[in-house]
């Protein structure tokens, strides 16, 4: 089989023994690549047969998006409606669609072209042939050609910009010079022309391209110019919207004090919870008690109902006086699974809320889920040194089980040992209770002894490899991050050279032993470096111990108020993550009880955040 599927990868069919692999559970994947091979020339009946006949499988959609790519490329539209199920997915794909649609449902295909043509980037050539049809029909427009103009102008896609611009004409021409005028000096806005374009149709536009990237390049002068030419201009509310949000986002993120009384006001009519956030965050960070609770209660039901912000809203009342209502809302809190949930529980005296979801199945059962196909079929490709096809049609599996099903799919790769696999299901299965699985006993060894080696808390070691890889030992990053604790190459080689072992190089350090004891000396380090506090050196493991410093020197003295100033999204989330893990990590080993299980220590919580934390100042 493994021989057969090389050979049908590179066409190679005569090397493929057909007869031996008729029967093998694995024939469809060499059917998909004959199949495959033979389109667009393949009838549609015959496609619409292998789907059928594979749709328990990630083989019968693959089989149609290739067949509706290949049909669209050639030009057999009907093909293509014929073997369709709704929009695909995929740009190019969706314009090959909607050009089938021309002839049969102009108003959709109508509808459909022009979402994918308000984009400010290049589309796919497949697009092209669905455009033209669409200007040719008038159903794009100058002013469509016009605004997405000016949607590239925001993603600085010059090139499009002025394909753009030659389409049209000398109507525009005075607005092309506008735009040009405005891209060589953004304060230019408040001297230029209201009416854009014939019929003023191009201003809505224009004016919130040209915020855009005033208001990121300079905040407080784009408010001055918004200002003054708000009053004047006439734009739809989605663009009026636009710009007073990036106003309000920049204005708070750049903390802008002289905007502030402008960016209350705004925020009253936008409900909008990023922007809230960050009002409260705002807040947090100037001691404004009063503040927090009354940006808090603006807050949409669903996010104010979080841990987060009922702790926070426990701990402004609590700094009020009012001790009775904080107690409400921290108890409020502490039903959550999270870094506040647990802080809040901390506050009250109480065990962490864990909710932990206990599933047990039988023996016959068991017997019977390994007998399931897509369980047999991703046995097979792990046999045959498939791990990515056997990741997929796992998960495939998951996705479209019933919830019983997906949990005894959980069962299963949990009794084989496949970590990251079980992790991927509980979160595709979306079983967020089931601790047992979503946090499992992966190369628990090598935590505890490098924990005790490096004496690093090992529950902290095994938060930061949750968190960063899920348990996958193979796990790559954008960055070059590997293996199941993301170690950088450089810092591998690095680390390596301060135990007096060999460089690894790229492809060593995915070991998993090694991975996790150069993770482990990495945050030992870190761990020096800021007198043992675990929360400090978590961030430092992610943002680098260069920004931690600095963050230190301008922090909030409390360990929550540290945490909530973190002014990288992902490192705030990250730290919360991990120290929440490490408490769930630690109350699974004590037999799924959060009793006597401490997310920090007292010292943790009770030190001052601030440039005393660094070991040599």
């Amino acid at each position: 089989m493994r021989d057969a599927l090389e050979a049908a990868r590179n066409q190679e069919w005569l090397k493929i023994d057909q007869a031996a692999i008729d029967d093998h559970l694995l024939a469809g994947y060499v059917e998909y690549h004959r199949l495959r091979h033979r389109l667009p020339q393949a009838e549609p009946s015959q496609v619409l047969d292998f789907i059928e006949r594979h749709g328990d499988s990630p083989l019968g959609e693959w089989m149609r998006g290739q067949a509706i790519a290949r049909y669209g490329h050639a030009g057999r539209f009907g093909s293509l409606l014929a073997v369709a199920d709704g929009v695909p997915e995929g740009t190019a794909r969706q314009c090959y669609y909607y050009t089938a649609l021309l002839g049969r449902d102009p108003g959709a295909a109508a509808e459909g072209g022009r979402e994918l043509w308000r984009i400010g980037r290049s589309q796919p050539d497949a697009c092209d042939t669905l455009f033209r049809a669409l200007r040719e029909r008038g159903e794009i427009g100058e002013r469509e050609i016009w605004e997405r103009k000016m949607l590239a102008w925001q993603a600085g896609e010059t090139g499009l910009m002025s394909y753009l611009g030659r389409m049209l004409g000398s109507r525009w021409q005075a607005a092309n010079d506008t735009v040009e005028r405005l891209r060589k000096d953004y304060a230019a806005v408040t001297r230029v022309p209201t009416c854009i374009g014939p019929g003023c149709q191009g201003s809505s536009a224009l004016f919130a391209a040209a915020m855009h990237g005033f208001t990121r390049a300079d905040t407080e002068a784009a408010y001055e110019a918004w200002r003054k030419i708000a009053p004047h201009l006439t734009l739809d509310e989605p663009n009026r919207h636009a710009i007073e949000r990036d106003l309000v986002f920049y204005s708070l993120v750049r903390d802008i004090r002289q905007n502030r009384g402008w960016v209350d006001e705004a925020l009253a009519g936008m409900p909008d919870p990023e922007l809230l956030e960050l009002r409260v965050r705002t807040a947090l960070a100037e001691r404004d008690w009063r503040g927090v609770i009354d940006w808090v209660h603006r807050m949409p039901d669903e996010p104010r109902q979080d841990a987060r912000w009922q702790y926070w809203l426990g701990r402004a009342l609590e700094q009020l006086g009012d001790t009775a209502t904080a107690q409400t809302a921290y108890a409020a809190a502490a039903g959550g699974r999270s870094f506040f949930g647990f802080a809040a529980a901390d506050r009250l005296g109480r065990p962490y809320a864990l909710n932990l979801e206990r599933n047990g199945f039988d023996d016959g059962f068991r017997e019977q889920v390994a007998r399931w196909p897509a369980v047999q079929r991703t046995e097979a490709l792990i046999r045959i040194g498939e791990q990515g096809l056997a990741s997929s049609e796992w998960y495939a599996a998951v996705a479209r089980a019933t919830p019983r099903e997906a949990r005894a799919l959980a069962d299963y790769a949990q009794r084989r040992g496949w970590h990251a696999k079980l992790v991927q299901t509980t979160i595709t299965g979306q079983m967020w209770d089931a601790l047992d699985w979503r946090f499992p006993e992966a190369y628990r060894e090598h935590f505890l002894h490098w924990g005790r080696v490096t004496g690093v808390d090992p529950y902290l070691l095994m938060g930061i490899a949750r968190r960063e890889s899920a348990y996958n030992p193979d796990a790559l990053s954008p960055a070059g991050a590997r293996g199941l604790m993301q170690v950088m190459p450089g810092t591998a080689t690095q680390l390596s050279r301060q135990l007096g072992i060999r460089d690894p190089g790229p492809y060593g350090v995915l070991d998993p032993a090694l991975n996790i004891r150069l993770g482990s000396t990495y945050i030992r380090d870190m761990l020096d470096r800021y007198r043992g506090n675990r929360l400090a050196a978590t961030a430092a493991y992610n943002a680098g111990p260069g920004r931690v410093d600095r963050w230190l020197r301008d922090a909030p003295e409390e360990f929550d108020l540290f945490v909530e100033s973190i002014p990288f999204r992902e490192t705030r989330n990250y730290v919360q993550a991990v120290l929440a893990y490490r408490a769930i990590f630690e109350s699974l080993a004590n037999g799924g009880s959060s009793e006597g299980v401490a997310m920090l220590s007292a010292a943790e919580k009770s030190v001052r955040y601030d440039r005393s934390l660094l070991a040599r100042n």
